[in-house]
C-alpha cells in the first residue's frame, strides 16, 4: 500500500475532448494541490497541455485517437486506475476523438469512479482529498 501524508496514492486517468481541454487545464490548476499527491495518467495531447499549465508530472499515453484511449482502457481492465475524469463534449463529438463508450463500459464493469463533467469531477476530487476513495487500495491488492 502506497500512502501519502493524507491517504492512499491513487492513479487518476484524465481525458478531454478537444473542446474541453481548456476546462481540464483550469480544473487541474484549481485542484493542483490535490492532484500532485497522486499519479496522473492522460492521453497524449491532454497530458502535454496539463504538464504545461500545472507543472504536474503526467504519464502520457498516445493521443486518444492514436490508441491512448485503448492504453487507458487496458490499465482500467488490469485494475491499475482508481479514478477517471473524462471531460467530453456530447454535443459536437469529432470522429478523431476517443470513443467514450469503451471507457464508460470499462469503468462500469471494473467499478472505477468516473466523472464526465466538471461538476462530478469536483465531487470526486474532493472525495479523493477526504480519503473517501481509499477503498480502491484494497481492491487493487
Amino acid at each position: 500500500m502506497i500512502k501519502n501524508l493524507l491517504g492512499v496514492k491513487m492513479n487518476i486517468g484524465l481525458i478531454a475532448h478537444d473542446s474541453k481541454k481548456r476546462l481540464m487545464q483550469n480544473f487541474c490548476i484549481a485542484y493542483r494541490g490535490i492532484l500532485c499527491k497522486h499519479r496522473i495518467y492522460a492521453t497524449g495531447t491532454t497530458g502535454r497541455l496539463l504538464e504545461e499549465a500545472t507543472n504536474l508530472t503526467v504519464h502520457k499515453y498516445l493521443a486518444g485517437h492514436l490508441g491512448g484511449e485503448k492504453q487507458l482502457g487496458a490499465q482500467i481492465e488490469n485494475n491499475e486506475i482508481d479514478l477517471v475524469i473524462f471531460l467530453r463534449d456530447p454535443l459536437t463529438p469529432k470522429s478523431h476523438e476517443p470513443d467514450v463508450h469503451n471507457i464508460f463500459q470499462l469503468c462500469d464493469v471494473h467499478n472505477i469512479p468516473l466523472a464526465t463533467n466538471v461538476a462530478t469531477a469536483e465531487l470526486l476530487i474532493k472525495a479523493l482529498e477526504r480519503g473517501d476513495l481509499d477503498w480502491r487500495d484494497l481492491v487493487r491488492m
